[in-house]
């Protein structure tokens, strides 16, 4: 048998019964608690609001929980989390995540391809510390990753949410109310920016002020267009003229903003496509015009 064969073996079985151990310690739903969280009301995305731990994540809660880090990363990594709709509490399983493959990775590494058929130390060694580097790096690339797709959905749902509370708001509801309203509409109630818009009438029933609260949402989820909506809001109330024409030339100008994106995205398609025309698409081309000529010149000179 080839050795890659027997590695690929080794390594599926391997991870398998690392699969059926973990399903062993992950502990399986009770019908009660099925029928709880069916009940329950939904904070953010379709999701309960005091989700379960289970066995796993405890795991990495621990794992990760007494990890040093400097104040600046720390913060940064708390305003991603926060940007990405993930809880606070979620930041000691996100670090012991990154332990888990900084370890697993580089381990695995050797134990099925650099003890047993790397000769080269060196090389072993490099190679493990990049599977090592790469391990501490994927969970950050999956981070800014939803982040990005998160910034993106609001980014989309947000003229939409402002006609609709254009309509509230002409109809004579207030701002708290009209917000309300859009996050039980079933078109938006697993959105992320009815979501936010729910927070921030949470925290102003508690206590905050709206200007802050507002404020504080276009910060949490570092979206331009969204901190312009709060400051419009800001302003509005300030000024005191009216919330639903300015809510309707705020989508307009989001609308035309959108549009503008698109049409930047398609001009730059002229120049993303030059890598894969010249690299993948020319060289087939070339084989397939040039090779039938240039193998009948060589026929007819070996003739000669």
């Amino acid at each position: 048998m080839p050795l890659y064969i027997l590695i690929a073996l080794i390594f599926i079985s391997i991870a398998l019964i690392l699969f059926y151990i973990f399903s062993l310690l992950v502990p399986k739903k009770t019908a009660l608690m099925e029928r709880l969280e069916s009940l329950a009301s939904y904070m953010e995305e379709g999701k309960p609001l005091a989700k379960p731990v289970n066995a796993w994540e405890k795991f990495l809660g621990r794992l990760g929980k007494n990890i040093p880090m400097r104040p600046q990363d720390y913060g940064k990594y708390m305003k991603m989390l926060i940007a990405g709709g993930i809880r606070k509490d979620k930041y000691s399983i996100f670090m012991g995540s990154k332990i888990l493959l900084t370890i697993f990775l580089p381990l695995s590494y050797l134990a099925l391809y650099g003890i047993p058929v790397e000769k080269n130390a060196a090389m072993r060694s490099l190679v493990a510390i990049a599977f090592a580097i790469t391990g501490f790096l994927i969970p950050s690339f999956w981070l800014i990753n939803k982040v990005k797709k998160r910034k993106i959905r609001i980014f989309h749902d947000l003229p939409n949410v402002l006609d609709l509370m254009t309509v509230c708001v002409e109809a004579g509801l207030g701002i708290d109310s009209a917000i309300v309203k859009l996050s039980e509409d079933p078109q938006f109630r697993k959105s992320p920016l009815a979501t936010e818009m729910r927070i921030a009438v949470q925290e102003t029933l508690a206590g905050k002020p709206r200007l802050e609260a507002l404020r504080d949402m276009g910060d949490r989820t570092m979206v331009e267009d969204l901190k312009s909506f709060a400051a419009m809001l800001i302003q509005t109330e300030r000024l005191g003229t009216s919330v639903a024409q300015s809510l309707r030339v705020h989508a307009d100008s989001l609308r035309t903003t959108r549009i503008q994106r698109a049409q930047e995205e398609a001009a730059k398609t002229t120049v993303k496509i030059v890598f894969p025309l010249v690299f993948f698409i020319l060289p087939a081309m070339f084989v397939v015009m040039l090779v039938p000529g240039l193998i009948r010149i060589v026929r007819v000179f070996s003739s000669l």
